[in-house]
């Protein structure tokens, strides 16, 4: 984060381009530092960056006075372009179609640069989210112990049930030889009996 000490202005007054042309260039160097602006202006296209590189110079030159300012590190924190009165304070007025007068507009506009030295500033520690942490831990928790008791409880019944196959095997054995005839030697059960 940057903090800014004094700034040094610039003003080109009455300059003879429309305010919305100059907003354009105003926009482009606002924010940079000088040198970087100066770089842009001298490749900018537009009309209106010849103008804004005399007033940038100027500002510079006007921090230049004060010695304790170190010009590398200057940056331009303000380009405006204020609307000015048309040239002669009134419209002009050129021949139109059919006997009429079309009026036009000589427009002017007001140019203002600020610069100032940018100074770093101690960056301050970024404040640690409590909120983040706990929702981590709380969805990690759930998702181990249904892992670890399903991969217990199939391990423990396929031991039991082929111990109890062999015995339902033996009861069924049992069976057909009741009806073979063999079980007339064995006593009847209680059941039959009572009946």
């Amino acid at each position: 984060m940057t903090t800014l000490q004094k700034d040094y202005r610039a003003k080109h007054r009455y300059a003879r381009i429309t305010q919305r042309k100059a907003r354009l260039i105003a926009d482009l160097i606002r924010g940079r530092s000088a040198n970087e602006a100066f770089e842009l202006l001298e490749f900018a296209p537009q009309r209106a960056a010849a103008f804004y590189v005399k007033v940038l110079k100027s500002a510079v030159a006007n921090a230049a006075q004060d010695e304790s300012v170190d010009l590398n590190r200057l940056v331009v924190v303000d380009a405006r372009a204020d609307d000015g009165p048309m040239l002669n304070n009134r419209l002009r007025w050129r021949a139109g179609p059919q006997g009429r007068a079309m009026p036009f507009a000589k427009k002017t506009s007001h140019l203002t640069v600020a610069v100032a030295v940018a100074e770093e500033a101690p960056a301050e520690k970024p404040k640690a989210k409590s909120k983040a942490k706990p929702k981590a831990k709380v969805v990690e928790e759930p998702a181990e112990e249904p892992a670890e008791e399903p991969a217990e409880e199939p391990a423990e019944e396929p031991a039991e049930e082929p111990a109890e196959e062999p015995a339902e095997e033996d009861a069924a054995s049992d069976s057909t030889d009741d009806t073979s005839g063999e079980s007339a030697e064995d006593p009847p059960s209680s059941e039959e009996k009572e009946s």
